[in-house]
Order: structure tokens, then C-alpha cells, then sequence
């Protein structure tokens, strides 16, 4: 039975069969080709989230679906795997993955749901409970899908409070490391004390690395509007001391 959202996916499909067909540069495209596009889709997505901006979402997704579209387009030509065959996949993993839902399992909340997730992919052959997450992930997304993931089997702590100890910890050891000198180990040491934050930013039931984007579009936001003032009184920041562009700062996280 059609649907509308069938009666769109399938219209967005022919489009993509014309493109493949009769545009020259869909025509060109390959995997690879199309790999740093997508990223950059996936990240523009990922700032409308981060903004609440809804019109933004749903033109960010629906471009991400044409990138998925092309990609199983792509697929059936190589002779790989067709659209069919990767969406019908993904629901058979779900359906495995969800026997609390699809099968005679009970579950008392999400986080059992979560732990019987990993449990399930190590049956499916996964080598290790951290298989899954890519390499290629931003470092931060990966910290704190490494702990996600660590969690399922228990290791993890009881409390936000001992979180913090380990922070404060990590700090200690990144300060010897500085009076050191040694640089390789002040790395090793400032990298814990980031991985043991975006802990601490979990156990807060916070996303770290969205905490650190809204820090980002923040400072931009701020120092722009610098700018702006000094540029209003004739000036450059270059022209100005610290001192004055601190109390220009201020003035403006104050407004």
C-alpha cells in the first residue's frame, strides 16, 4: 500500500535515476567523490540540530537522504548491493536487535535496552564491546562513545561526584607533567584530563562536544560584535590593549 512517505521516497529515487542518467555531473560522481560532500552535509545537519533550527533539519535530512539515495544508486551499478537490499537490512537488524520489542525478552528501562544491544552485536561477531565506533569519528564524539560503549559491561562509575575526583586527578598529573618539561607526556596528561571531562559532561547527561559548538558559536558571536565596536570608534583590534578589548568584552557578555 502506498504511502505518502513512499509516494516521496520513491519520487526522490526516479529523480536520482535521471540525475545518474542525463546529468553530467551526477553521471561522474563515485563513492569517494561524494564522501567529503556528505561529511560536510552531516555536519550542516548537525548545526541546524544544534541551533533547535527546524526548517533547517528538515532541509538538512533531506539532502542527507539524496546522499544516501546516490550511494545505493552507485551500489546497484557496481553490482554490490541494491536500496532494497541496504534498507531491508537494516530492518532485520533491528528487529534482531529489539527482542524486546519483536520477541519474548523483557526490559526494565533504556539502559537494559542499551546493554542487551552490545551483548547482541558481540553474538553477531563483533570482535570487542568498542567495535563499531569509527576511526575517523571527532575526537570527542569518539570519548564518548568509547565510555557509552565501556558502560554496557560495567565499567563505569557509581556517581558524577567520583567523575569529578578523576578530573581533578588527571589535573594534578597534568600539572607534574608540565613541571617536567616533557612534552609528549604533558600531551598524554592534558589528553586525559579532556577525556575525563567529556566523562564528567556524561554523567551530566550532557553532549560534550555540542557543549564546546555552543561555546564555539558563542566566542564567535562575541568577538565579531568586538569588532563591530572597535570599528565604530575608528579603530582596529590591533589598535587596542588587552585592557580595552577585555572591557569591550565584558560590556558585551553584560548586554
Amino acid at each position: 500500500m502506498e504511502t505518502p512517505h513512499s509516494d516521496a521516497f520513491n519520487r526522490l529515487v526516479n529523480i536520482m535515476d535521471d540525475l545518474r542518467e542525463k546529468c553530467p555531473w551526477d553521471k561522474k560522481q563515485t563513492i569517494h567523490s561524494l564522501r567529503q560532500l556528505t561529511i560536510e552535509e552531516t555536519y550542516e545537519l548537525a548545526d541546524a540540530i544544534t541551533e533547535t533550527d527546524w526548517k533547517g533539519i528538515k532541509e538538512e535530512l533531506g539532502d542527507l537522504m539524496l546522499h544516501l539515495v546516490f550511494y545505493a544508486k552507485i551500489g546497484a551499478e557496481q553490482e554490490q548491493f541494491t536500496l532494497e537490499e541496504a534498507i531491508n537490512g537494516v530492518c532485520e537488524k533491528l528487529i534482531a536487535r529489539h527482542p524486546h520489542i519483536y520477541g519474548d525478552v523483557t526490559v526494565k528501562d533504556e539502559e537494559e535496552v542499551k546493554r542487551n544491544w552490545e551483548k547482541l552485536k558481540l553474538k553477531e561477531g563483533k570482535d570487542s564491546v568498542l567495535s563499531g565506533v569509527p576511526r575517523a569519528l571527532p575526537s570527542m564524539v569518539k570519548a564518548m562513545r568509547l565510555q557509552e560503549k565501556a558502560k554496557q559491561v560495567g565499567f563505569e562509575w557509581d556517581n558524577k561526584e567520583q567523575v569529578w575526583e578523576k578530573v581533578e586527578e588527571e589535573k594534578r598529573e597534568l600539572f607534574e607533567a608540565i613541571s617536567s618539561g616533557d612534552n609528549e607526556r604533558i600531551e598524554d596528561e592534558l589528553g586525559d584530563v579532556f577525556f575525563s571531562l567529556v566523562n564528567f559532561a556524561r554523567f551530566l547527561q550532557l553532549d560534550a562536544e555540542n557543549a564546546l559548538e555552543r561555546t564555539n558559536k558563542k566566542f564567535i558571536d562575541r568577538f565579531t560584535r568586538m569588532e563591530d565596536q572597535a570599528k565604530k570608534e575608528g579603530r582596529q583590534l590591533h589598535d587596542l590593549s588587552l585592557a580595552e578589548m577585555d572591557a569591550i568584552w565584558n560590556a558585551i557578555k553584560k548586554g
